[in-house]
C-alpha cells in the first residue's frame, strides 16, 4: 500500500516544511530521509502514514537546526588575546607539535570529500550550503560528513583529551 501512497504525501510534506524551515532544499531532503526510512521498515505497523511522515520530517528539521547551532566557532587569531590558551610549561610545545601532526594524519585517512567537508567548513568557516554548492551535494551530505569526521578526529586524538 505505501509503495505508492508515499508519492501522494511527498509534495504536501515538501510545501509544507519548505514554508517553515525557509528552505525549500532541506525540506526535501529531510522529505526524501523520512520516507525512505519508512520505505526499509515494517510500515504495517504505522496506522497513520500521513502524520507519520509529517512528524519525521519535523524530527529531521528540527535536528538539522539543533545541530547548526551548537557550535560557534572562531578562528585562534580572531580571538582576544586574554582569551589566548596559556602554554607554561616546558613540553606545551612538544604536545602541540605531536597534536598537530596526529590531527594531519587523521584528517589523510578520512575520504576526500569527507575531509574536504570538513576543512572547508571548520577551517575555511563555509556555512554548510556554501559547502553543499561547492561539492554539489546535499546539506544533509554535509551533515553525515562532518559527523564522519568528528567522530573520526574524537576517536583519533581521544589521547590528547586533558580529562
Amino acid at each position: 500500500m505505501f509503495s505508492k501512497g508515499w508519492l501522494a504525501h511527498y509534495s504536501e510534506l515538501v510545501n509544507t516544511w519548505a514554508k517553515r524551515s525557509s528552505s525549500r532544499h532541506d525540506a526535501e531532503d529531510a522529505a526524501h530521509d523520512s520516507i525512505a526510512q519508512w520505505l526499509a521498515m515494517d510500515a504495517s505497523a504505522i496506522d497513520n502514514p500521513r502524520s507519520y511522515l509529517h512528524r519525521s520530517v519535523r524530527n529531521r528539521l528540527t535536528d538539522q537546526h539543533r545541530r547548526s547551532q551548537v557550535l560557534d566557532v572562531v578562528a585562534f587569531d580572531e580571538l582576544p588575546e586574554e582569551d589566548h590558551p596559556l602554554l607554561t610549561d616546558p613540553d606545551a610545545h612538544v604536545r602541540t607539535a605531536q597534536l598537530l601532526a596526529s590531527l594531519k594524519e587523521a584528517l589523510a585517512e578520512l575520504p576526500l570529500k569527507c575531509r574536504q567537508v570538513f576543512l572547508w567548513h571548520r577551517l575555511e568557516g563555509y556555512t554548510q550550503q556554501e559547502v553543499a554548492q561547492r561539492l554539489g551535494i546535499s546539506v544533509s551530505m554535509v551533515e553525515k560528513y562532518m559527523i564522519k569526521a568528528a567522530r573520526h578526529l574524537r576517536n583519533r586524538l581521544q589521547q590528547y583529551d586533558p580529562h
